[in-house]
């Protein structure tokens, strides 16, 4: 299982100071990195830029990842979108995905400002333009390949914390993360959600991924309600139509992933399913992402167990019924369904 928490840093404090915090409790190292997403363009006829965002990955003093802190631009809620970037923090945009991975592998995160696009522009031949606080790089036609811009509006201290896979000792190893968080006075955020990532190897058979949708499209309000999901928390949505429709036979793999294709299927669900489909998946894993924030070990660990005897009950061969109509029985319904999988472990 990894996890990912979203965290809101005090004012005067950053992604950066809890890195810092982690790498000195444990002897490890920091190390600047990367960070893919996008947001809203103000140029007329483009509608999002893709942006690269300074992001802090702590290793152990072996050498292994402990985690690392990166931001999310949906946490918005307490954030002063007036006040000036710190010294050493921006961003990098592109409106291309496949110049934005490029310059991801040339463009080093820790770098300041100045020279934060002097290696993408080697590439090009090119020279890097200044304007004003914002520095260009175009190509040899002036057709703009990247921008480098400061990074304010307190964008340093929404701090979303990714895990590795944990194996074991569950509790343990969010509580080395989040304790420290606590003691320099981080707090959920609005917004915040807690999203899992569990093993998609059972999902990968029809049956399992059939089940996995019926319980998320059918039980979408139990299941919030269980599990508490935070009603300010954005890019959720019910699973989508096509694909919905597709379990309610007995449907093989090219079935699903038809109505995948139909549907044209994001990470920005209930569930997110996108792993399955992909020929060459970045991580083989199925996202939780219903969970509410949080910053206490145990609350997530507490969740995370009902998920994964929910989970563990769609990996059955019987498909997932249709919950009662009437809300509290449906949602007592659902823990008999996650009672009924605990009953039939060894």
């Amino acid at each position: 299982m990894g996890v990912e928490i979203e965290l809101m840093a005090p004012p005067g404090r950053s992604r950066s100071t809890l890195a810092t915090d982690l790498a000195d409790r444990y002897g490890g190292q920091v190390r600047a990195v990367w960070h893919h997403d996008s947001e809203p363009s103000l140029v007329p006829g483009l509608g999002r830029f893709l942006h690269l965002t300074q992001g802090f990955e702590v290793r152990r003093p072996d050498g292994s990842l402990l985690c690392t802190l990166v931001d999310d631009v949906t946490l918005l809620a307490g954030l002063d979108p007036r006040t000036p970037p710190p010294p050493g923090w921006h961003r990098i945009l592109s409106d291309d995905s496949r110049l934005i991975r490029l310059i991801e592998r040339h463009s080093d995160p820790a770098a300041p400002l100045d020279t934060a696009l002097s290696a993408v522009a080697e590439l090009w031949g090119s020279t890097v333009e200044q304007l004003g606080a914002v520095r260009r790089l175009n190509d040899a036609t002036g057709a703009t390949i990247a921008l480098a811009a400061p990074q304010g509006g307190e964008r340093e201290r929404p701090c979303e914390i990714v895990t590795p896979p944990l194996a074991t000792d569950h509790l343990t190893a969010l509580e080395e993360l989040l304790a420290p968080a606590r003691e320099l006075g981080f707090t959920v955020p609005h917004e915040a959600a807690v999203h899992l990532h569990v093993d998609a190897g059972p999902f990968h058979q029809p049956h399992a991924l059939a089940n996995l949708v019926r319980l998320f499209a059918h039980w979408r309000e139990p299941l919030r309600a269980v599990l508490q999901t935070n009603p300010a928390c954005t890019r959720l949505a019910p699973l989508p139509a096509p694909l919905v429709q597709a379990v309610e036979g007995t449907p093989a793999w090219e079935q699903l992933a038809e109505a995948a294709e139909a549907a044209e299927l994001t990470k920005f669900f209930d569930v997110n399913l996108t792993q399955l489909f992909r020929e060459v998946p970045i991580r083989d894993t199925v996202e939780i992402r219903i969970l509410p924030g949080a910053i206490h070990g145990a609350d997530i660990v507490h969740r995370a167990a009902l998920v994964e005897l929910l989970l563990d009950r769609c990996a059955e061969p019987q498909p997932v019924p249709v919950p009662p109509a009437d809300p509290a029985a449906a949602t007592n319904a659902l823990l008999d369904l996650a009672a009924g999988a605990l009953a039939t472990q060894p």
